[in-house]
């Protein structure tokens, strides 16, 4: 079937709620009134269950069905948090909070699970347990993981998890998903290459740091071209280089760097992360300095479910119509926090087209609200066919 016709009533709604949302962003665990909004919210909805300060600041509502003889239950999880950035999209609903923003669509995503609530507590129209979770911090918090931590699966006895997340340059009313990898693991390092400072007219009374750096930022790529299988993916990139002194004339002491290593295989993370490290110490070495590095490990590979990933594309075509679900696309080298809840339970991650829009974590970008009757009836049609009223 389509959209469901509710939900397609319920669309301006909705867009207002993701629109309130919008104006007033807020950042990690840090979401007084982002939570306040959605409980109020999930109250009206008449759920049976609500339970908050899970992971610190997430929050699961509980739909019951018309019966429960399986103990069946299914997650459904949004993403609350921004990013700390500025607005400049000019919107009569921009951000009215200086240096944040919801740049990736986390407005949206919430809006389209409360629209999902709303349908399903109205309809019921299923045999089992729904768990809509609201959760914190995706943006480099791992909130996923802190709900995953505070025994949200075995608490609620979520049986199977699924998510969603917005897509620009993917047309609005198609979805996006495949089996297995599907985002990469995000970890990071960050060295201070130290050398001895001084005149720059006398750089044989130093040790300079600056080509200890440049040799390192080169020697990094090497992992990639010469150290990985080739068939394999993976990204090492530097994304910070600052010296210790910005003047003209002046050799500094150090040189901070900070860069990330995406990978899709933890064979390859491993490796990555060896080789990083030993071409960071041995270059440092090599040109007379030291190397205070810390390497640290962030969100795994996100990967989807063989089964349930084929769930969610039949899913998404009886909302969408065929020809509107690519599925078996190559994987993303972004990562989610997503990926913690998928390493508890089988479950997938899909994407919902956003049109030619802004790329998600730039300045200019908005959620499509033409998007949100396309999400909500995704979530609320998996619930029903996952557990089909009898």
């Amino acid at each position: 079937m389509p959209v469901k016709n509710r939900l397609a009533e319920l669309h301006a709604e909705i867009t207002a709620w993701r629109r309130q949302i919008h104006a007033n962003p807020e950042l990690q665990y840090d979401l007084p009134q982002t939570t306040a909004f959605v409980e109020s919210q999930l109250k009206s909805f008449g759920v049976d269950e609500i339970v908050t300060g899970i992971g610190r600041s997430g929050i699961v509502a509980v739909i019951k069905g018309k019966t429960d003889t399986a103990g069946k239950c299914v997650g459904l999880r949004a993403d609350m948090d921004a990013l700390p950035m500025d607005e400049v999209t000019g919107l009569d609903y921009a951000s009215t909070t200086p240096g944040k923003m919801h740049a990736c669509g986390h407005d949206g995503h919430t809006a389209m699970l409360l629209g999902a609530a709303k349908y399903l507590a109205e309809t019921r129209n299923f045999d089992g347990t729904v768990c809509l979770i609201f959760q914190p911090a995706e943006e480099g918090g791992a909130g996923g993981k802190a709900m995953v931590d505070d025994g949200m699966m075995d608490r609620f006895g979520i049986k199977e998890v699924y998510g969603m997340h917005n897509e620009p340059g993917l047309a609005v009313g198609e979805f996006g998903v495949a089996p297995g990898p599907i985002m990469a693991a995000a970890d990071e390092f960050e060295v201070t290459i130290v050398g001895k400072g001084g005149h720059a007219a006398q750089p044989h009374n130093c040790i300079d740091p600056s080509p200890a750096t440049c040799a390192m930022v080169m020697a990094l790529q090497t992992v990639a071209s010469r150290n990985v299988d080739p068939l394999k993916q993976i990204v090492v990139s530097v994304c910070t280089i600052k010296t210790s002194s910005e003047a003209f004339n002046v050799i500094p002491a150090s040189v901070l760097v900070r860069g990330t290593v995406r990978t899709l295989d933890e064979g390859v993370r491993d490796l990555a992360e060896e080789r990083v490290c030993a071409l960071i110490t041995a270059t440092a070495e090599a040109y007379g300095c030291t190397a205070e590095l810390r390497y640290e490990r962030g969100y795994p590979v996100t990967v989807n479910h063989e089964a349930n990933a084929r769930i969610a594309a039949d899913v998404a075509e009886a909302v969408a119509g065929q020809g509107r679900v690519h599925y078996g696309r190559p994987p993303r080298m972004g990562a989610e926090d997503f990926s913690y809840m998928l390493l508890e339970r089988p479950g997938a991650f899909i994407n919902v087209g956003n049109g030619d829009s802004a790329k998600v974590h730039h300045p200019a970008y908005n959620f499509n609200d033409d998007a949100i009757p396309y999400g909500c009836s995704f979530f609320a049609e998996l619930v029903e066919r996952r557990m089909p009223a009898a």
